[in-house]
């Protein structure tokens, strides 16, 4: 329900308000009509014949008739706004998963053989997954040598989202890929009584060189918590692009190139009964995980209480609508059997 109040009501639809300013074009196009009928007959009858061949000539009748189904249009756009006074609480319950989702933003995901970038993917995946979430938690990681908790698990998934938008390599403390700091920074995020509702989302282009991750993965194993990774970038990889606009290099003066190889993740994955895709198996993959894999996991109740259920109020503004129309269609059928006499 929307806190601006208009005419003692609020308004679950405040967005369409705009739409009250036709009402008033609408009456000015019809008087104009009217007012151009009249001059018309003037040119065509005599003054003194117009009570003769135009009994109507003089009336209000035609500018009632304006003036009702303007009022007609002005109570079913305030219907159609949807009108809302007074609410009811109701008994809610919300039942879901807690997810970590961890996000490598380390240099090498701005590496740009996924488009736009690896890292700008990344944050897509991540906006398209809050999206789908029904009554999940989510806590937002970022991460390279080092881990910044960006977000604790929360229902807030717009404010997650504006959080995700913000983050770049330029924030990390420490360079490189630390896997296993990642997966250990998201376990802590738990409450440790059952994994069966928790899972942890990986997002990264990096390899588990030092097995550190794997060891975590068994860990988490053990606590029955399971980890989906989405494999950023490609086989064929491409150049890591430095702070002065050139690309990083080696110690021989080489240039790297930054190829995914997802043998490493996708064994940290199965090692926890979880699940591995690579960006370029699919359009979206993170909402696949979600859908086909997450989705089956058990739920359990996040929250519970009362929520205020507005009271829609549309009938009455569409009743003064319908009373304004039949009287307006009264006076048209009059003015027919008029003619007619």
């Amino acid at each position: 329900m929307n806190g601006a109040e208009l005419f003692g009501f609020s308004w679950l639809r405040p967005g369409d308000l705009a739409w009250l300013l036709a009402v008033p074009l609408l009456g000015l196009v019809a008087l104009r009509g009217l007012l151009a009928r009249r001059r018309a007959l003037r040119k065509l009858v005599d003054a003194r014949h117009l009570p003769r061949f135009a009994p109507s000539h003089g009336s209000w009748a035609p500018g009632i008739r304006v003036a009702l189904a303007s009022g007609a249009a002005l109570f079913l756009v305030l219907s159609l706004l949807g009108p809302v006074r007074g609410y009811s609480l109701r008994e809610v319950e919300r039942k879901g998963l807690d997810l970590v989702v961890c996000l490598d933003t380390s240099r090498s995901m701005l590496v740009e053989d996924l488009r736009p970038s690896r890292l700008d993917r990344a944050k897509r995946e991540i906006t398209g997954l809050l999206d789908r979430l029904r009554g999940d938690r989510v806590a937002v990681l970022a991460f390279a040598g080092d881990v910044r908790r960006v977000a604790p698990l929360t229902h807030d998934r717009k404010t997650l989202a504006s959080f995700v938008a913000t983050l770049s390599p330029q924030d990390n403390l420490v360079g490189g890929t630390n896997l296993g700091a990642a997966l250990e920074a998201a376990l802590d995020l738990f409450d440790g009584r059952t994994g069966n509702h928790e899972a942890i989302v990986l997002l990264t282009d990096g390899e588990d060189l030092t097995g550190e991750g794997l060891a975590v993965a068994e860990r988490a194993k053990e606590r029955g918590i399971r980890v989906y990774v989405v494999g950023m970038g490609t086989a064929a990889g491409g150049k890591i692009a430095d702070e002065r606009g050139g690309f990083v290099t080696d110690e021989a003066g080489s240039e790297v190139v930054s190829a995914l190889d997802g043998s490493t993740l996708e064994r940290i994955a199965e090692t926890t009964g979880g699940a591995y895709l690579a960006a370029t198996q699919n359009a979206l993959p993170l909402e696949e995980l979600y859908e086909e894999r997450m989705t089956k996991l058990e739920a359990r109740s996040l929250w519970a209480g009362r929520e205020r259920i507005p009271h829609d109020r549309f009938q009455w503004p569409l009743v003064v609508a319908l009373l304004f129309m039949v009287l307006e269609s009264a006076l048209r059928s009059r003015k027919a059997v008029e003619v007619e006499v």
